[in-house]
């Protein structure tokens, strides 16, 4: 009878010994679950607080995959520079070179001051002919167009021209009067062919595949003036105060443009954009006005941009860029640069802008200019520029039937003791940021450089 009950003991305890592992490992499992879970919410956060407000987690702004490439390198410390430039050649695209079109008279007769290329000699390296293949496409948006049987425009309604600028075209043989000689008329009208022509050739060469249909997104910056029949887009810091003046002045909501206040132009609503009207007002606008857009050297631009906005009082600017600018990219930044976002270095600047999960979205007045206006969707009558601007309007005026006496103004409402953005001042601007930089800010507005026919700012850049 003992032995029965010893023997029951002992194997009461064997099987204690046997559940023992079994619970000792469900408590193992069960703390490794909850370490590998932990470290994994710890990596959740720091990706959180590194993107920063204004943009989604994981989300790409437009930028290419040249421009990814080059900061992947950045960030891996690379000190070589001729070995990125040999890294970029690998990378080469199977897009044979561009031909472009033979333009005699273009070639003799371009506007001076406007930096334009000659254009029977323009090249497109591998390099860039692969930046240009990988290049965002324009997307339709949610705001469409809307009508009872369709929700955008066909872009073959905004094909046709409303006016020629050809010497020939009876708009010519009506205007060509006042200071425009019969010879500089020729000159500028061949000049402003040839950009059309250059546009037409980009488009088709590397933006094919875009939709053909214009939406409420793509005409939002284009200002209406019914009565002289123009559409303009505006590219900011290339002229988009004083042409907006010039718009009022035509309208015959001002009776002169000097007497036209900075605040009245920009928001005081006085101009009507496109995307306000209808299916039908924004296709017949389309269809039969003249659309004009002035653009600029971009990193020119860039920089006039960067002087406005960062270097003079203004609180909107440094309140909602200059604040997550200062956090994200300054070391140790002080409690009062944090508080007011003042004084952003053009350095910062720089790295706002080439950074791919920015931490506040794009401006409109450093925005790509073709990103603003969509060339490849709208054909412009006029493509103008802002090295030539006075001569340029004012013979788009002429072309229009303007009043004689009314002229696109010249002066500078804001920060008037500031000296213009020249390219001598550009040039100093980006003396303060590297090599790199400098080439990957040139990369950014490359499509801009090629559209509208801009030479490199920089003997270094490639």
């Amino acid at each position: 009878m003992l032995w029965m009950k010893w023997k029951m003991m002992m194997d009461s305890l064997r099987g204690r010994r046997r559940r023992l592992p079994c619970s000792l490992w469900f408590v193992l499992l069960f703390a490794a679950g909850g370490l590998v879970l932990f470290i994994h919410q710890q990596d959740l956060s720091e990706m959180v607080q590194q993107q920063g407000p204004g943009v989604k987690l994981g989300s790409t702004p437009r930028q290419s995959r040249e421009t990814l490439s080059t900061q992947d390198r950045e960030r891996g410390k690379s000190d070589n520079y001729q070995d990125l430039q040999a890294a970029e050649g690998l990378l080469s695209s199977p897009i044979p070179p561009m031909q472009f079109p033979h333009f005699e008279k273009s070639r003799q007769t371009a506007t001076p001051g406007s930096r334009e290329q000659d254009i029977g000699s323009l090249h497109v390296s591998k390099r860039h002919r692969k930046l240009l293949k990988t290049s965002p496409p324009i997307h339709n948006t949610k705001n469409n167009v809307s009508s009872p049987s369709s929700t955008s425009v066909s872009s073959s309604s905004a094909v046709s021209s409303s006016s020629s600028i050809s010497s020939s075209s009876p708009i010519f043989s009506s205007c060509a009067s006042g200071s425009f000689s019969p010879e500089s008329w020729k000159k500028l009208s061949s000049v402003l062919e040839a950009r059309q022509q250059l546009m037409k050739e980009i488009c088709a060469k590397y933006k094919s595949s875009i939709s053909k249909t214009i939406t409420r997104h793509h005409v939002k910056h284009l200002f209406v003036e019914d009565k002289y029949k123009l559409l303009y887009c505006q590219v900011p810091k290339a002229g988009c105060s004083n042409w907006k003046r010039t718009l009022m002045v035509l309208a015959g909501q001002a009776s002169n443009t000097q007497s036209i206040k900075h605040d009245t132009v920009h928001y005081g609503d006085h101009l009507k954009k496109l995307d306000s009207f209808d299916r039908q007002g924004i296709m017949h606008r389309l269809e039969t006005y003249t659309k004009v857009m002035f653009v600029r050297e971009p990193m020119e631009r860039m920089v006039s941009a960067y002087r406005d906005k960062f270097e003079n009082p203004n609180n909107y600017y440094h309140s909602l860029f200059g604040k997550p600018i200062i956090s994200k990219y300054r070391v140790n930044p002080s409690w009062a640069a944090l508080k007011t976002g003042n004084g952003v270095t053009f350095k910062e600047f720089v790295q706002y802008l080439l950074d791919v999960h920015r931490p506040v979205g794009m401006d409109i007045h450093w925005e790509q200019a073709n990103q603003l206006c969509n060339p490849c969707l709208i054909d412009y009558d006029f493509i103008g520029k802002f090295e030539n601007m006075e001569e340029e309007s004012n013979f788009l005026l002429r072309l229009a039937g303007a009043p004689p006496n009314l002229t696109l103004p010249s002066f500078k409402d804001r920060n008037p003791t500031d000296k213009r953005t020249s390219m001598q001042i550009t040039e100093k601007y980006f003396s303060q940021v590297s090599t790199l930089e400098r080439q990957r800010v040139y990369d950014f507005y490359y499509m801009d450089y090629l559209m509208f026919n801009y030479s490199k700012p920089f003997k270094d850049l490639y």
